[in-house]
């Protein structure tokens, strides 16, 4: 087994490193565009890519089935987890991944978001806004709970970084990548019918809970994926505004998943751009950029009719 794991290791490090790290240096090294040489840049735009990809594909069904906000909730849940992770490093001197204890929190809050409407009877807004406080309200505590000792650590998670993305983050956010549109794919026709009229969906014998949760639990992936060059803070703008410009352009829901992922690409790469170019946040940055696709989509429409 563990020869099977540095197996894969290796073969994902020649990829990174020999192949595509090589790609983007040889593309440096013809157009003059310096920043393509750095590593860290190159982990960036990599992860960027990544993000532009899965953000609008789950975002599509929830802007949807009218819960755009969920990701919202998830991400301020997410920041619990990493408080939890860091918090459990600093008092217990334990090497946890904040990324991995903010995954398992932000699954969590998922699911209890779903569990509140279905056996609580409660609206769907209020479950959000009693697991986005209730999340929030956790990471607060244990950042006090030190005299503000783990803030420090945390702040990266809160707004983001272009410099601290590892090689073991961006692994983990392929891999998530890899499940996210792959169950996409599987589940494509219920999660459709499901979105668009989820009474017909149980009358046709789907399983609307399953699918239900199924989305959460997506988001929360996508959530986690995303937060380290993102921030926590602005992640949610990736699972929303990209859809939001594909709903003024694409006359169908399928071919909505793939203009909102073109948005979603252009809103990153260029997000990720500016933050090198202009030393600022990277999430504030592509949160910009998006929001620029979405005006221009607009405007043009406006101006075409």
């Amino acid at each position: 087994m563990l020869a099977q794991v540095a197996a894969v290791e290796a073969v994902f490090e020649w990829l990174l490193v020999s192949v595509y790290g090589a790609l983007l240096g040889w593309l440096a090294a013809q157009t003059g565009i310096e920043m393509l040489a750095y590593p860290f840049m190159q982990r960036a735009f990599l992860v960027a890519a990544g993000i532009g990809l899965i953000g609008p594909v789950v975002g599509t069904f929830l802007v949807h089935r009218e819960i755009a906000m969920i990701g919202d909730t998830l991400a301020h849940t997410a920041f619990a987890g990493v408080a939890v992770g860091i918090f459990l490093n600093a008092l217990l001197g334990w090497s946890l991944s904040p990324i991995l204890t903010a995954l398992v929190v932000a699954i969590i809050a998922a699911i209890a978001v779903e569990v509140l409407v279905e056996v609580g009877d409660t609206y769907t807004d209020t479950s959000l806004a009693i697991v986005l406080t209730g999340g929030f309200a956790v990471g607060s505590i244990l950042i006090t709970a030190t005299e503000g000792g783990i803030a420090v650590g945390i702040n990266q998670y809160l707004f983001g970084s272009l410099t601290t993305v590892s090689r073991e983050q961006v692994g983990l956010l392929l891999i998530i990548a890899v499940i996210v549109l792959g169950l996409v794919a599987i589940a494509y026709r219920p999660l459709v019918y499901m979105t668009f009229d989820p009474t017909a969906a149980a009358t046709a014998r789907i399983d609307v809970r399953r699918y239900r949760r199924l989305v959460v639990m997506l988001t929360a992936l996508v959530v986690v994926s995303a937060m380290q060059i993102m921030g926590v803070i602005l992640v949610a703008g990736m699972l929303v505004i990209p859809v939001a410009a594909a709903t003024v352009t694409a006359p169908s829901f399928r071919r909505s998943i793939g203009h909102a992922v073109a948005a979603g690409q252009l809103a990153a790469i260029g997000g990720v751009t500016l933050a090198y170019v202009f030393g600022i946040a990277a999430g504030g940055a592509v949160i910009i950029a998006a929001i620029a696709v979405y005006a221009a989509v607009l405007t043009a429409d406006r101006l075409g009719t």
